[in-house]
């Protein structure tokens, strides 16, 4: 499967941004989707990720309460609705694709996106 992340860009602190994750040649409906972030020098860092059905997300504590994982599999798109944006939230947002949660969750899936710059401005 191919993945294909868009809808990152330059927003001011507080701001939101909504990221999607568009799939091609397989269904999305087979994978957990998970959603990462890599910022400049650092290691790339799990943000969150949803289940095949969409009844289960887990979250990193970073994000927990200013960001929502959700997924139309008949669009066969995942998306990332990020809110109450910081400095820090800034570094490029890649989605996965797995067929188990806890692989994802290790950032050791097979289907990687190229990836969606997002930069937040003090």
């Amino acid at each position: 499967v191919q993945l294909q992340a868009c809808g990152g860009g330059l927003v001011q602190a507080g701001g939101s941004l909504r990221l999607s994750c568009a799939a091609s040649g397989g269904t999305l409906s087979r994978y957990v989707m998970g959603w990462f972030r890599q910022a400049p020098g650092k290691e790339r860092e799990f943000v969150a990720a949803i289940t095949w059905n969409g009844s289960s997300t887990t979250y990193a504590n970073s994000v927990k309460g200013r960001f929502t994982v959700s997924r139309d599999n008949a669009k066969n798109t995942v998306y990332l609705l990020v809110n109450s944006l910081k400095p820090e939230d800034t570094a490029v947002y890649y989605c996965a694709a797995d067929t188990r949660l806890q692989r994802l969750m290790m950032s050791r899936s097979d289907y990687w996106g190229q990836g969606t710059q997002v930069t937040v401005s003090s």
